[in-house]
């Protein structure tokens, strides 16, 4: 694993977080990283959650997951940056780890989904050390559930910690565990647990190298997506119109301002 530490310039400030913009080969990690992904529907929640957005603005990485934040950073900013998704990270971090021999450990999800993970990383990453836990299932842990996970996690001790507990409970969890936790690099993926199992097909190719992969989702899964993208896309959507409304007359009245401060002599 390399282990420098990522400086300010891998970076971009949007909509008050900072968001990584970079390619993952460029990451630089440093002891007890929290990485954490955002999308148009994170950012919508945390502006509704106090929790969730300050686990969001205290990760030490924070991935651009969606052409919602590409196109914002687009507008808002001018800098093109790539969509970071959380299958990306996950697949750059085990390819680190089986390259040292190192170790992860997957925590969350169900049993039959953490065997079918076990078993694709024996063949595909062999040299990495794989354990899991699978909490039990419910919308919030007990004081016990927490301090039996922790636990856990310090008698493996893994190199790498993948957090699936679907947003935004593994990103407050994680977030708050985070001193706790005896691991180098905490991640939160969420539906990348059952896109890698196969329990969950993630969108081919054709539809997120065309920056379709929500719209494959939402075909894929209609009852359970439609609301993430068809309600909070157009809500972000304005939210973005509002924004770059701002700096429009930010910008009018600086030049006004400079007129009146510096008028042009005839």
């Amino acid at each position: 694993m390399v282990t420098k530490v990522m400086g300010s310039k891998n970076n971009i400030e949007l909509l008050g977080f900072k968001i990584f913009n970079d390619k993952l080969e460029n990451l630089k990690i440093r002891s007890k990283l929290l990485i954490n992904t955002i999308n148009q529907y994170s950012y919508i929640v945390a502006e509704k959650d106090h929790n969730f957005k300050q686990a969001l603005l205290n990760s030490d990485i924070l991935l651009p997951d969606g052409v919602g934040i590409v196109a914002a950073s687009k507008l808002l900013t001018g800098d093109k940056i790539t969509k970071i998704a959380g299958a990306d990270i996950h697949q750059y971090l085990l390819r680190e780890l089986n390259k040292v021999g190192g170790s992860c450990m997957y925590l969350g999800s169900t049993e039959q989904t953490l065997t079918k993970i076990k078993e694709r990383l024996a063949i595909e990453y062999p040299s990495v050390k794989m354990t899991y836990y699978s909490p039990p299932y419910k919308p919030e842990f007990s004081n016990e559930d927490n301090a039996i996970m922790i636990e856990v996690v310090n008698n493996i001790k893994p190199d790498v910690l993948f957090v699936g507990m679907t947003a935004p409970k593994q990103e407050k969890w994680s977030y708050l565990h985070k001193e706790k936790l005896d691991t180098k690099i905490i991640c939160s993926i969420g539906a990348v647990f059952d896109f890698y199992a196969g329990t969950v097909n993630r969108p081919s190719n054709f539809w997120i190298n065309f920056g379709l992969e929500w719209l494959g989702r939402l075909v894929k899964e209609p009852k359970r997506m439609w609301k993430r993208y068809l309600y909070y896309g157009p809500v972000f959507g304005w939210i973005l119109l509002k924004e770059k409304q701002k700096q429009v007359n930010s910008s009018i009245k600086r030049n006004k301002f400079k007129q009146r401060a510096y008028p042009i002599s005839k």
